[in-house]
């Protein structure tokens, strides 16, 4: 029999699902390698860096603590940044954290609402 130890991992609100769950480096030969970024990662990078909300309030609207907040961003800057400096693919997934199962998709436009030059 398997013993679980410490606490259960609390459910993550997630507002938005991603319009596009892949993202690849262009002008790379042959399939770059890959770095599976969690849907709680992508909705933390969301909330932080292109909404520009504090990790407080972040942490509000995914109903989880200020210090987990912290440390999914943190996890989620790093994978970014590993592929933006390695030339690797992006993959978004659920992954096995627990989320709330209301969210539905939202349109492109919804997401990225400002219009390329």
């Amino acid at each position: 029999m398997m013993v679980v130890r410490g606490r259960p991992v609390k459910v993550r609100r997630v507002g938005l699902l991603p319009g596009t769950l892949h993202f690849s480096p262009r002008g790379k030969p042959g399939r770059p390698d890959e770095v599976e970024l969690g849907l709680d990662q992508w909705e933390a990078l969301r909330v932080a860096d292109w909404l520009g909300l504090s990790q407080e309030d972040g942490a509000q609207m995914m109903g989880i603590s200020r210090a987990s907040f912290g440390r999914i961003l943190r996890v989620g800057r790093k994978k970014v940044a590993d592929a933006l400096v390695h030339g690797k693919m992006i993959r978004i997934k659920k992954g096995k954290v627990p989320m709330e199962e209301s969210v539905k998709p939202v349109p492109k436009s919804k997401i990225f609402p400002f219009k390329a030059r």
